[in-house]
């Protein structure tokens, strides 16, 4: 028979709540900041698409040449945001937001690269749903996928 007094059941809810509010927060703003580029290499149908050779590099960005692949003019200032992995006189694939100078990159490595936030939203999660759900099993799941993305992210870079 349960003991708890009902002021007792109403903090255990509310604490259950607020635990589940906070996973919740995390698992969404991690997939929302994540889709702010990743929609651009899903939704990537009519949109411009092209090679950009990087010609140098700031402390955020990186320029380049684009090269399209289809009737679309070239470009000499297209920007992408700076990886790690992008170093002066490198070539991959990019797509262009529409109606900007600004390029994502494609492919397998500017798919993953777009889902980091999503990966590290993840691992933040998963402490809240141990730690504070008591759900360990869908805790360690969650960390274990989160990490798996930045793994696979960090060497296909």
């Amino acid at each position: 028979m349960d003991k708890r007094t009902p002021s007792q059941h109403a903090a255990l809810i509310g604490r259950t709540g607020a635990m589940a509010l906070v996973t919740l927060l995390l698992l969404v703003s991690g997939g929302w900041a994540s889709w702010e580029t990743a929609h651009h290499i899903i939704l990537a149908k009519g949109r411009e698409h092209g090679t950009l050779t990087v010609t140098g590099c700031g402390e955020d960005t990186c320029t380049g040449t684009y090269a399209p692949d289809t009737q679309s003019p070239p470009r000499s200032g297209v920007i992408v945001t700076r990886s790690v992995a992008a170093q002066r006189g490198d070539a991959f694939p990019v797509v262009l937001k529409p109606g900007t100078a600004e390029a994502v990159r494609t492919g397998v490595p500017g798919f993953l690269h777009a889902w980091l936030p999503l990966g590290g939203a993840l691992i933040l999660a998963s402490l809240v749903l141990g730690g504070g759900l008591r759900l360990t099993r869908t805790a360690w799941t969650a960390g274990v996928a989160g990490a798996t993305l930045l793994v696979a992210t960090f060497l296909a870079l």
